[in-house]
This record gives C-alpha cells, sequence and structure tokens, in this order.
C-alpha cells in the first residue's frame, strides 16, 4: 500500500490553487446569493441544507431531534468526512451550514470567503482526544527524533497537520527542520496497520481506531492533542455571512439549537447519549452501523454549550501568521466568529446551566 507524501512544493502550489479557488468561488457565491431565495416549510421554518458523517450524529442533527429548533428545519443532502470540504460548500452556497476545525477556517476567511463561526464543533479532553502513536520500543522519543520520519495522518491542511507542525514547533524545532518531518496521508482505517508494519513512525489515531489499536496494546501515544493545551475547542459551525445577514431569526436559532444539544452532551450520563444517538441514527434510514456510537466518550467541547474563546480562533490567526500563510495583523478574531447567538454566552442562560437553563441537577 503506498501513502501520499508531504511534498513541500507541491504543498505550496495547491495552496495557491486552493486560495485562488475560494477567492473565485466567492465571486460566484455573491452572484447566486443575489437571486436566490430561501427554502421554507409550509409551516414558515428556514430550511438549512447539510452535510452529514456516515454513522454518526452531528450536533444540528441531535439538536433537531431533542427538539430545540423553532425556526430552522434540517435538511440533509449527503455525507462528507472532510471538514474543509464541508466549510467550502458552506461558503459556495450549496449548504447551509459546515463544520470544520479552526485553523481551516481562519484560512478560508483569510483567502476571502464570507463566513463566521458561531459555536464550537468538536475538542479534546481527557475523554476524547487525537493521539499520535509510535510502536513501544520505539527510538522515537522526542520531537528532534521525528526528523527525517514519517508521520501519518488522515489529510494534510488540517487538524492532525496542524497539531503535529504546531507541537514540533513548541518542542523547539525550527521550521527548517519541521520540514523535514515527512507527513503521510493514511485512512483512518489504515492508520493502525501502517504503524505496525513500519510504513509509518507516527499515526495519528482517534476515537474507534485509537481505542482498538489500544487494546490490541504494544502502542503508546508520543503526544495527543491534549496534552497541548488541555481542554481545548478546536472546530467550529460556520454560516454564510449574507445568511446571517438575512435570515438572522433563524441563524440565532439554529446556534441555540446546537448550543443547547452540545451542552445536553456535556451534561448527560454517557449511556444515555449514545442510546440517544443510536436511536437517531436508526431513525433516519441511512442503512448506516451504530458501532461508532459505542465509542463516544464525550464532547470534547470545552465552552459551556460550544461558546467560542477567542484564544481557540487567535492560535491559528497567529500560527498561520508565523508559517508565512497570512499577512500580520491582516485577521483578528473577531472578524469572523461570534457568541451573539449563543444562549450560554449571551446572558440568555446561565454558563452553568443545563440545556434549558436551568440549574443542573433540576
Amino acid at each position: 500500500m503506498r501513502f501520499k507524501a508531504f511534498d513541500p512544493a507541491r504543498r505550496r502550489s495547491r495552496r495557491l490553487l486552493g486560495v485562488v479557488a475560494a477567492l473565485l468561488a466567492v465571486t460566484s457565491l455573491a452572484t447566486a446569493c443575489g437571486s436566490s431565495e430561501k427554502e421554507t416549510t409550509a409551516d414558515g421554518k428556514t430550511v438549512l441544507r447539510y452535510q452529514g458523517q456516515t454513522g454518526q450524529v452531528t450536533y444540528p442533527e441531535l439538536a433537531a431531534s431533542l427538539g430545540y429548533f423553532d425556526k430552522v428545519e434540517l435538511k440533509w443532502v449527503g455525507d462528507t468526512t472532510s471538514g474543509p470540504q464541508d466549510i467550502q460548500s458552506a461558503a459556495t452556497g450549496q449548504t447551509e451550514f459546515g463544520a470544520a476545525f479552526n485553523g481551516a477556517v481562519t484560512k478560508l476567511v483569510a483567502a476571502g470567503s464570507p463566513i463566521t463561526a458561531v459555536v464550537a464543533s468538536y475538542g479534546a479532553d481527557t475523554k476524547s482526544f487525537t493521539g499520535y502513536f509510535v510502536l513501544d520500543g520505539s527510538p522515537i522519543k522526542s520531537a528532534r527524533d521525528l526528523i527525517g520520519k514519517k508521520v501519518g495522518m488522515n489529510t494534510l491542511g488540517a487538524h492532525h497537520e496542524f497539531l503535529t507542525r504546531e507541537w514540533l514547533a513548541q518542542q523547539g524545532l525550527t521550521n527548517d527542520e519541521i520540514k523535514q518531518v515527512e507527513l503521510i496521508v493514511v485512512p483512518p482505517v489504515n492508520t493502525e496497520q501502517a504503524l505496525r508494519q513500519g510504513q509509518i513512525d507516527v499515526g495519528a489515531l482517534g476515537s474507534v481506531f485509537r481505542e482498538t489499536a489500544v487494546e490490541r496494546g504494544g502502542i503508546h501515544p508520543l503526544f495527543t492533542d491534549e496534552s497541548l493545551f488541555g481542554a481545548f475547542s478546536y472546530g467550529t459551525y460556520v454560516l454564510r455571512n449574507d445568511f446571517i445577514a438575512n435570515n438572522k431569526d433563524a441563524a440565532a436559532d439554529f446556534t441555540q439549537g446546537v448550543a443547547r444539544a452540545i451542552r445536553w452532551g456535556q451534561t448527560t450520563p454517557r449511556d444515555e447519549v449514545v442510546a440517544k444517538f443510536k436511536e437517531i441514527i436508526n431513525s433516519r434510514g441511512r442503512n448506516e452501523n451504530t458501532k461508532l456510537a459505542d465509542y463516544w466518550r464525550s464532547t470534547g467541547i470545552a465552552g459551556a454549550g460550544g461558546t467560542v474563546a477567542e484564544k481557540e480562533i487567535q492560535l491559528w490567526i497567529d500560527w498561520l501568521t508565523r508559517n508565512g500563510e497570512l499577512e500580520k495583523d491582516k485577521l483578528k478574531p473577531a472578524d469572523f466568529y461570534t457568541n451573539e447567538f449563543n444562549p450560554f454566552a449571551n446572558g440568555e442562560f446561565p454558563a452553568e446551566s443545563g440545556p434549558d437553563g436551568q440549574a443542573l441537577g433540576k
């Protein structure tokens, strides 16, 4: 099996093409949005098209099942496995919302896409995290040992690449040294095998892939994303700016519903959450397996109800600036995130309350 290696020259070329494509998409979007009309239900609810994830339940889907939406209704248009693709679909008007790693959101905004992050979508804590694993007995003990070695991850330009390079930088490697660490694209289902067979030296493993690999033994994490920043939200749901401007009630309803669903997940016993996920998966008739639900451990989201912290955005602005991918002071977090519609941040609900704004335990 052959995997795709990181090529700096190719990456720079791809990055430039991505920026151009994004800018062209924004131009097309501006034209399209001016003539399109939003879809509504018979009872006047705004229809939000979105992409799901096979065998998993997203927080908007959980919100819909829990009855947390009053003014919007979801319309599933397919599944995605890529955060950058998901938010690109939202930015170009193919869907109304998408979710991705905040570094990818920052890059898309820097390229000119008019999107705003409104609520967190995922993160890491001691229960839910990605580990960057090596074999027991591996000579790799430190970041410096990775120079000239291979790190396997599901995609480039997203969470795993950013976190790997951030850890290397935190451990004192220079940019030139970091470039010598070879990043390899490996499908998550193949990562453990590639690591055990020596095709890669480090493998990024999360969720079911991490837990089953650890159960088989013989591996341990060199570092984890949770070890970098502690409990930290790494991704957000985004809406187009024109959608927010023209459909403020719908944008607010979407955000409060997702926030309450996240808070429900943060405050409800794990077994109840897993049971609810399986109920939703079985009821939507997509011929899916519910096994992934058994590996859910926590939301991983740091802020109550997905409240976005400025540092969760600023970190990636600084990272892109440091790596020469963003002009200094071109962006600030307030340019493209808001907690305005989140009831756990705007004063509607106490931050430490439950999903309905009541004190926990009542």
